[in-house]
């Protein structure tokens, strides 16, 4: 009996080691760079190929983004995740939603639990942010329980989830509110400003000038000047991500690495009417939109 046991045992450890084997699997182009590799369809589904014609992933997928190097952004029926060159699962196909971000991270997630991954599939951010946006000087806005924070991109804290909102107009000054005071942060003789580890100690720091602005000037109809100068700068900010966002659904949606795509100009009438939509959702953010100024003001005068 023990002995019937420990051969099944054995058997059982060989076909785990067999199937992890299968898991796992190696190919022609494992190590081949993304640029070597190209997107080809075949009934409106997306695959990967190499230039020399071999399939390396069958066209069972409906977008297929390049990420990086040597990985990828797919989609499979209604979720998003990603894969390697040879088709193996770096991030689960399981989110509804995801970016491409700087062109070698990505964001996944559902409506409120966005993550965020490295081209090789590295968790950098856990899925626990409503939001994750880019800022400048290689930051990232978080968005959790109501609140603001700042993370950098190899997922280091930078200012916690506390604040009210945080924006920056320009790469070397970070407008932050907090308790409904603003506060501005300039690194000065800098075009790109790097806050310290210990942000406790910025106000002490020579290359930094701290200000707190006075947001009650009563200029411009009942607007201050610092709202109606943050709502200029956050209505045309928009455009830009707008711009991204709409290359990245009508293009890259479509495994866009095949320059025919550019050269047929199909996606051209879609464009106006995909940036609209995209800038309007930017626009209308009731957080940290160009209106939320407004809409503070106006509940604090209706209560």
């Amino acid at each position: 009996m023990k002995k019937f046991l420990v051969v099944l045992f054995f058997i059982f450890f060989i076909s785990g080691i067999s199937y992890g084997q299968e898991e796992l699997q190696t190919c022609s182009a494992s190590n081949l760079p993304s640029s070597e590799i190209e997107v080809f369809s075949e009934k409106n589904n997306f695959g990967l190929r190499t230039k020399s014609g071999e399939i390396l992933v069958n066209p069972q997928y409906k977008k297929i983004i390049r990420l990086g190097n040597s990985s990828w952004i797919i989609q499979r029926r209604t979720r998003f995740g990603m894969m390697d060159n040879c088709g193996n699962y770096l991030v689960e196909p399981k989110y509804s939603h995801s970016e491409r971000v700087l062109g070698k991270y990505a964001k996944f997630g559902n409506d409120d639990d966005y993550g965020f991954y490295s081209a090789d599939g590295k968790l950098i951010l856990p899925h626990i942010y409503s939001k994750i946006d880019l800022l400048f000087g290689g930051m990232l806005l978080t968005y959790k329980d109501y609140k603001y924070g700042v993370m950098d991109l190899k997922g280091n804290q930078i200012l916690e989830n506390k604040f009210d909102d945080i924006y920056m107009p320009k790469p070397n000054i970070m407008r932050i509110q907090y308790e409904g005071n603003w506060y501005e942060i300039e690194r000065i003789a800098s075009q790109q400003l790097e806050l310290p580890d210990d942000i406790t100690k910025v106000k002490d720091d020579e290359n930094f000038k701290v200000t707190n602005l006075i947001t009650d000037t009563g200029v411009v109809s009942g607007y201050s000047f610092l709202t109606f100068t943050d709502y200029l700068i956050k209505l045309f900010s928009s455009i830009s991500p707008a711009h991204e966002e709409t290359i990245d659904e009508l293009m890259l949606s479509k495994g866009a690495d095949t320059v025919s795509i550019f050269i047929k100009l199909s996606w051209l009438p879609r464009y106006p009417f995909t940036y609209a939509k995209k800038y309007y959702t930017h626009v209308r953010n009731p957080y940290n939109g160009p209106l939320s100024e407004f809409r503070h003001k106006l509940k604090k005068k209706l209560k």
